[in-house]
């Protein structure tokens, strides 16, 4: 047992020693991570000005069932960031195949804020949070935040889920290699 313990470590070991060093800029790490599809999600929240928000985000999962958890990555520079800590809920929209130009706008920094963001968009506010659900989704989550981690340049909230939902039966959006791409097409 102690010698396949070592062969593995040792095999890891060398695959890493093999790529060489880490790169000082992230592109290429940002390249490789690239490499890993993801869902495409819109997390929005009610700030404590009352006014809606929301920003596209990649990086979410499912945590638990019991009970039912999601985690979400929020950049400490994005509009959300500081406004979904203060509100303490969020919720996520999980976006249809057909939802890419949703995905560009809430990713947008240019776009406008509150209520004008949403403009044109059919949504409701969730039943927990307020937080805006966007109904032209596949799914969506409402949550209370039950932790907040600092990692890096991103904090993550892991959310207690109040209440969910399926919105349609359509795929659901992906993103691959920096580009959206189609559900099931995935290389």
């Amino acid at each position: 047992m102690t010698t396949t313990d070592t062969t593995t470590t040792h095999a890891t070991s060398n695959a890493v020693t093999a790529a060489g060093p880490a790169p000082a800029d992230g592109r290429d790490f940002r390249r490789t991570a690239g490499r890993f599809p993801t869902g495409v999600t819109v997390v929005t929240t009610v700030g404590a000005d009352g006014r809606p928000h929301g920003t596209t985000v990649n990086s979410f999962t499912t945590v638990s069932m019991d009970p039912f958890m999601v985690l979400v990555s929020l950049a400490r520079g994005s509009r959300l960031h500081d406004q979904a800590l203060d509100a303490w809920s969020f919720a996520v929209t999980v976006l249809a195949e057909e939802q890419q130009a949703d995905a560009l706008w809430f990713a947008d920094r240019s776009r406008p804020t509150g209520d004008a963001a949403f403009t044109g968009r059919a949504h409701r506010p969730a039943p927990h949070s307020g937080a805006p659900l966007l109904l032209g989704g596949v799914a969506w989550f409402d949550c209370a935040v039950a932790e907040a981690h600092p990692a890096g340049d991103h904090t993550l909230l892991l959310g207690r889920v109040h209440s969910f939902g399926v919105l349609s039966d359509r795929p659901a959006l992906t993103f691959a290699d920096s580009r959206f791409t189609p559900s099931g097409a995935l290389s």
